[in-house]
């Protein structure tokens, strides 16, 4: 007699739990953003609100430039080519003939950007205060507005609290990089043309500066090509002394004159490195703050961050839900 067992039931605690779509479903997705509708509309309005109080509470900043051509086409001058003409000799003792690898244009463009020129020109125009402690510019009047907390015009004393290293007075490392963070150099390659560019809170101030930086570099290069022919020119006129070979004499007589030359040139001319194409003008127009640009990404941002608040609160909610089911 064969006796009939119950078919198996497992038992409900192994039992496999219903599947769940984790797909999200576009439905669902509208209906949360939906919900959360007004915390949207409050962080876009309150980060609006707040680019349109940030934008305003920007003083206008004004932006002059001059355009500049180089005073010499030729790849480093007369000096280089000859360098390269006579090879070794060229390299006797402290007379610097010059690579040709770099033209005395494009070295100006990085003496101006340097640390040394830029502390020389803060130094000789006294640019400190106009540099470190100007809060804004009184159009009126024409005027820069000293912060008071920062300089004391009467007294004509810093009141910084030192931090650091640094003391109530800026030091030269800070005033160079607030110079650096308004000023630019740039170079076309198409044209080989240069523009500086000054970006200031007054426009006046702006102008004035560009035209003091293209006087300035002009004059620290021609100053130094000065030295520095001089200084080659006592050199060879020593060394031809000591030689009586026709043929060296020769050579040193070819290095006199073309040194000669040189220092003709930076003697005779102002424009020595950069020639003034388009000198710089007072703006009538700001060139900053973009206010309108502020508030749209302000008020996009804030819109982006409500929708994103929104959504974690529905990804949060939809896995709790998922938890009950389960636990049932």
């Amino acid at each position: 007699m064969t006796q009939n067992n119950p078919p198996y039931q497992p038992d409900a605690q192994f039992a496999p739990l219903p599947r769940h779509d984790d797909e999200i479903d576009l439905r669902e997705l509208f209906i949360a953003l939906w919900k959360g509708k007004w915390i949207i509309i409050a962080t876009t309005f309150i980060f609006a609100v707040g680019a349109v109080l940030y934008a305003l509470s920007q003083p206008n900043t004004y932006k002059a430039d001059a355009l500049l051509a180089p005073a010499d086409s030729g790849e480093g001058g007369g000096l280089s080519r000859m360098a390269g003409q006579l090879g070794g000799l060229a390299a006797l003792g402290s007379v610097n003939l010059g690579s040709g690898q770099i033209t005395q244009t494009e070295l100006a463009a990085q003496v101006m950007q340097s640390r040394q020129f830029l502390e020389y020109f803060i130094d000789k125009h006294n640019l400190w205060v106009p540099l470190m402690a100007t809060k804004e510019w009184d159009a009126a009047n024409n005027q820069l507005v000293i912060n008071q907390e920062v300089y004391d015009s009467q007294t004509q004393t810093w009141l910084r609290e030192p931090q650091g290293l640094r003391g109530a007075e800026p030091t030269a490392q800070e005033a160079i990089q607030a110079f650096k963070d308004m000023f630019s150099v740039n170079s076309s390659r198409d044209t080989g043309l240069y523009t500086v560019s000054i970006t200031h809170l007054s426009p006046y101030i702006a102008q004035q500066w560009v035209s003091l930086l293209v006087d300035e570099i002009n004059q620290v290069m021609r100053q130094r090509t000065i030295t520095e022919a001089t200084r080659n020119l006592a050199y060879l006129q020593e060394q031809l002394q000591r030689t009586s070979i026709a043929a060296m004499q020769a050579t040193f007589y070819s290095l006199i004159e073309e040194q000669t030359k040189t220092l003709m040139l930076a003697e005779a001319q102002d424009e020595f490195v950069f020639k003034l194409i388009d000198p710089a003008v007072v703006p009538e127009l700001k060139d900053g703050p973009k206010r309108a640009l502020i508030c749209v990404l302000g008020t996009l941002l804030g819109g982006m961050l409500g929708v994103a608040v929104v959504l974690v609160r529905f990804a949060f909610r939809r896995e709790d839900e998922e938890l009950e089911v389960r636990a049932v």
